[in-house]
Order: C-alpha cells, then sequence, then structure tokens
C-alpha cells in the first residue's frame, strides 16, 4: 500500500495521482494542509511541500522526482517513452506546465480565486487573475500547435507530458477558468485524458466552500 500526502488542487498532487492511478498502484490519500506548516508533515519532507509519497517506512518528494521513480520502479504502462529525444521532448514539456505554466497561470488564476481563501491570505489580486485569464490562452494556443502535428503532446503515446499538462488544466477547470471553445483539438485531448480510469478520483474532488461546476466530472463536457 502507498499513501500520497496531497492537497486536492495541488496540480503537482494531481500528476502524481494520475501516474499511480495509471499504474493501478493502490494509494490512500491523506489530505495535507502543507501550508500550516505542521510538524509531523515537515518531518516527511522538510521542503514542506505536497505531494509526499511513502512507501513502507520511506518518504519521496517533488513530483518530477516521484514520477520518473515510479516509472522505474513500475514501468508497465509506459509514461516516457523510449529513445533519448523523445525522452527529452517529454521532460521538456514537464517542466512546461510546471514551471512556466505553473507561474503564468495556475498559481495566478487558482492561488488568487482558491488559496488566498483557503489560506487566509486576504482578497484575490485582480492585476493577477486578469494577467492569468491572458497567459492561458497563449498556453491552449501553443497546445493546439502541439496537437496538430501529434497524436499527444509530446508525441504518438501518451506520456508524462498529458499528465502533467492535465494535472495544472484539471486544477483550473475546477474554477471554470478554461476557454475549452478556444481550441477544438485541446478540448478533445482532454477529453481522452478525462475519461481514463486514472482521472476517476481527480473528477471526485470536493473543495470546502468550492463546489464543482456542472461540466467539471462530466467526460461528455
Amino acid at each position: 500500500m502507498y499513501r500520497l500526502y496531497h492537497y486536492p488542487l495541488s496540480p503537482f498532487s494531481r500528476k502524481v495521482r494520475l501516474v499511480l492511478g495509471e499504474k493501478r498502484l493502490d494509494t490512500e490519500l491523506v489530505e495535507e494542509r502543507y501550508w500550516e506548516q505542521d510538524a509531523d508533515f515537515l518531518r516527511r519532507n522538510p521542503a514542506g511541500k505536497v505531494p509526499v509519497l511513502r512507501i513502507g517506512g520511506r518518504f519521496y518528494s517533488d513530483s518530477g522526482a516521484i514520477c520518473e521513480y515510479l516509472e522505474e520502479v513500475a514501468p508497465q504502462p509506459p509514461l516516457m517513452p523510449q529513445g533519448a529525444e523523445a525522452r527529452y521532448e517529454v521532460r521538456r514539456l514537464v517542466a512546461w506546465f510546471d514551471d512556466k505554466f505553473h507561474a503564468e497561470v495556475t498559481a495566478k488564476l487558482l492561488g488568487e480565486r482558491i488559496f488566498r481563501k483557503v489560506q487566509g491570505t486576504g482578497y484575490p489580486d485582480s492585476a493577477n487573475v486578469k494577467s492569468g485569464a491572458r497567459a492561458i490562452k497563449h498556453h491552449i494556443d501553443y497546445m493546439a500547435w502541439l496537437l496538430d502535428q501529434r497524436r499527444w503532446l509530446a508525441g504518438n503515446e501518451m506520456t508524462l507530458a498529458d499528465f502533467a499538462a492535465a494535472a495544472h488544466l484539471s486544477c483550473l477547470d475546477y474554477i471554470s477558468d478554461v476557454d475549452w471553445h478556444r481550441s477544438d483539438v485541446v478540448k478533445d485531448w482532454y477529453a481522452k485524458i478525462k475519461s481514463r480510469p486514472a482521472f476517476r478520483s481527480i473528477l471526485a474532488d470536493q473543495i470546502p466552500g468550492f463546489p464543482q461546476p456542472a461540466h467539471y466530472a462530466d467526460l461528455d463536457f
């Protein structure tokens, strides 16, 4: 049994949850309010961030390192392609979403609309919200450009890059901040990801005080 310390609207937690689900690894989910810096949690991960994965008596932190570790210990089904160039492209896109997309979009929209209230840090900054709303359009256009050339984001097979992107977009979709009308190809890609069994627990997430929008768990939007 694996145990994952996570927060439901953490895209980094969701990425690991998708990998665990895709590889059919039985996992207990433990919600962690990581910003409270609980002493027990800090012993698990002194960085004070989620996700943290417990396997036996060992704790593993950092979502990227966890995902690649799981790929090595549970290689089926594979989420990293064969070949150095193909693996590079997956890692490049994972970094794109976890770094650039997160800084320009997720942190500004989710951070202002949800985490300000949940963490008690004040009212949303409208400038950040407007900036995130502008930036997500460019990112969706970039995804559409990639998907016009490939079946999946990094190539013709589903990879960790798709899960990284879907983790961020699913968080934003929970607060209705994704314009699915902007690109049919991106909407179709997300529908394919959303319908996978690995996505079921994510579609069941409920954040107190923030009800799901009607379309969130609808596989047909």
